[in-house]
């Protein structure tokens, strides 16, 4: 396969990015040690996010309220508001399994299972079911054409288990990614002054804690560049248009930031290096071994010393294993734009 992979070096101050059920940090036992964790989901959503305020392909939506937008898409078809209720719902449980009892609980119109989808796909199905009023023959009318406005759907993949022909194996792939470190999570006790409260009382109006680490991240993320192209995904593209989808992706994958906690320990930084590479066939290659061995770096720092060994670990293999390489270049070796602009040249 044809790929384009992103390796980065991120480092964080106090922060929260990703949070288990207890509420704390997510970590990762890796080389007999304890790291810092930011699931592959978790950055996924921040990437989809950042990209559609960057791109018009990148409209994709993962909800449960796609009964109304169905609905509406209907009516604009000409049935009556009564009948593309009915209809909307009939569609929505082919595709999701219709949610009778929050209906008659809370009168809204959900299904009970996400669902992916974009505003094209949803007046395509529209369309399909008014020209052959089967609820069955307009959810297999969808084709891949319909995901011109969700390269995000192509990017990130659809799983549908009420009807599998739906389904769709994403293009891109992200790694969870790890600190190249060891990692304790820290305790933040806090309290808050009740504002209304007399002068000479003592104590606080509120106490508790919250727990956050700061790390250095290695992550890893790759787009599969032949399966992007193909019919089942972005063919209905033009290559200008596919550039602009990856252009979207590459400079999201860059900027995206977990949103969690973010008025409390704001960790907005950019990565301090990345490695882009297109190579013209092969399997996905993490660096994450470099780290196999935790970085400890007490006075030169753990950034510095986590790309010393991301270069050395690259190199190794290149010189070892025979990679070859059709694009191969880093930040901040050169800006963002020439970096962006120099992949997109050799992927598509």
């Amino acid at each position: 396969m044809k790929l384009l992979e992103l390796h980065l070096i991120q480092t964080f101050p106090v922060s929260c990015l990703n949070r288990d059920d207890l509420n704390s940090p997510k970590t990762a036992t890796f080389g007999g040690i304890q790291r810092a964790r930011v699931s592959s989901q978790c950055w996924k959503r921040a990437v989809r996010e950042a990209a559609a305020e960057i791109s018009p392909h990148f409209k994709g939506e993962r909800t449960r309220l796609i009964v109304e937008p169905l609905r509406d898409a209907l009516i604009q078809h000409g049935l009556s508001e009564e009948d593309a209720k009915m209809k909307a719902i009939e569609l929505s449980d082919a595709l999701a399994t219709y949610d009778k009892e929050n209906e008659k609980k809370n009168g809204t119109l959900k299904v009970k299972t996400i669902f992916f989808t974009s505003p094209a796909e949803i007046k395509s199905l529209a369309a399909a079911y008014a020209e052959t009023k089967d609820v069955k023959k307009a959810i297999k009318s969808l084709k891949p054409e319909h995901l011109k406005d969700a390269a995000d759907i192509a990017l990130f993949g659809r799983m549908v288990a009420a009807d599998h022909s739906l389904t769709l194996e994403g293009a891109a792939m992200f790694s969870h990614a790890l600190s190249t470190h060891k990692v304790d999570n820290e305790i933040d006790f806090f309290t808050a002054v009740d504002d209304r409260n007399p002068s000479d009382d003592s104590g606080s109006g509120h106490m508790g804690t919250t727990e956050f680490n700061s790390a250095t991240y290695y992550r890893y993320v790759a787009v599969n560049l032949d399966m992007l192209a193909d019919k089942d995904h972005l063919a209905c593209m033009t290559p200008d248009e596919r550039k602009d989808v990856l252009a979207a992706f590459i400079r999201a994958t860059l900027e995206a930031v977990p949103q969690a906690r973010h008025n409390s320990m704001n960790a907005g930084v950019r990565p301090a290096y990345v490695l882009g590479l297109v190579r013209p066939h092969g399997q996905p290659i993490q660096l994450v071994n470099a780290f196999e061995p935790g970085v400890w770096a007490p006075q030169g720092g753990i950034t510095e010393k986590s790309i010393e060994r991301l270069k050395e670990h690259h190199a190794s293999l290149k010189t070892t294993w025979k990679l070859q390489t059709s694009a191969e270049v880093s930040i901040p070796d050169v800006d963002v734009e020439t970096f962006i602009n120099q992949l997109v040249a050799h992927a598509v």
